[in-house]
């Protein structure tokens, strides 16, 4: 094993503070990463990594090696790169999460394009609504859809998420149209509880740039995009949704669009990777990919 390759498996080792963790996201076997690092613990003469029976963590002197590992790395791919022409096939894997209906619905429909431009990329995609540990997980970089509150990660923000209010023309045949707010009093939603905490979303919109809030009765409450979206075209009531997730009802007419001038706020959406992974050249052909495909298709 060379010894970049070793500096590789320590760093991701203290990242994901587990030598399984570390030996899954590199797919490795775990007796190759703890041979690897105690190879490199007797190269240097120093014990980099405590090793209990509960967690694994850098030693002071293993966590000053990491940032000169982090820095080495950085440069050699740098000047890599000094000898390769603009032209030169990017290659490597990249592990991304992404929200599950924009996983299903809007890239993993559109990577056959990215592999046109990068065929010697490999992606593992990650599709899944729970936030995932970026460091932990060995993640190279995630898809964050609404306010960010891990202030630890890098963010680039790459579109705004337009959401509509819409509702299905049997419920409206018997319930009639909301023209106004004040006739929400009338209505039903189907309500959306948080998967990751339960909260029940109340109902959004903005009025003289300000956002208001307000709870709607309900005769149903799911928890995934997928029911959420069924239930309204059953008839049970309005929903807040994106706009590219329900282009197609509308467009047939299965939905109607309501109150279009009382919308939601639009939701921010950012790529996230975390403050130790240098953005490399295949993560960034990546993100700038993934940025032109949703500024087209779910942009506010």
């Amino acid at each position: 094993m060379d010894r970049l390759e070793l500096l590789r498996i320590f760093m991701r080792v203290v990242d994901s503070a587990s030598f399984t963790r570390a030996a899954n996201t590199l797919d490795l076997p775990r007796s190759t990463v703890s041979s690897a690092i105690r190879q490199l613990e007797e190269r240097l003469g120093a014990r980099l990594i405590h090793r209990t029976t509960r967690q694994v963590s850098a030693t002071h002197d293993g966590l000053a090696f990491y940032e000169r590992c982090q820095r080495l790395l950085i440069d050699y791919e740098e000047a890599e790169s000094l000898f390769r022409g603009a032209q030169t096939h990017l290659h490597g894997k990249l592990r991304i999460d992404v929200p599950g209906r924009i996983g299903r619905r809007i890239i993993a429909p559109a990577l056959p394009d990215f592999f046109a431009h990068h065929p010697d990329i490999e992606i593992e995609l990650g599709v899944t609504d729970r936030a995932v540990d970026l460091i932990q997980e060995g993640i190279d970089c995630a898809l964050r859809v609404g306010p960010l509150s891990d202030s630890t990660l890098i963010a680039r923000k790459v579109a705004d998420l337009a959401l509509v209010n819409c509702a299905s023309p049997a419920y409206l045949e018997s319930n009639g149209t909301p023209r106004r707010i004040a006739d929400l009093d009338r209505h039903f939603a189907v309500n959306y509880a948080s998967p990751a905490t339960g909260k029940i979303e109340e109902w959004e919109w903005v009025e003289k740039s300000e956002l208001r809030t307000r709870p709607m009765q309900a005769r149903v409450t799911v928890n995934n995009a997928e029911a959420y979206i069924a239930c309204c075209l059953a008839g049970l009531g309005l929903i807040q949704v994106p706009a590219y997730d329900v282009a197609d009802h509308l467009a047939s007419g299965k939905l109607v669009e309501v109150l279009p001038r009382h919308r939601a706020a639009p939701m921010p959406m950012h790529i996230v990777y975390s403050h130790r992974q240098h953005l490399s050249r295949r993560l960034k052909a990546f993100v700038d990919w993934l940025t032109v495909l949703l500024g087209q298709r779910i942009s506010a």
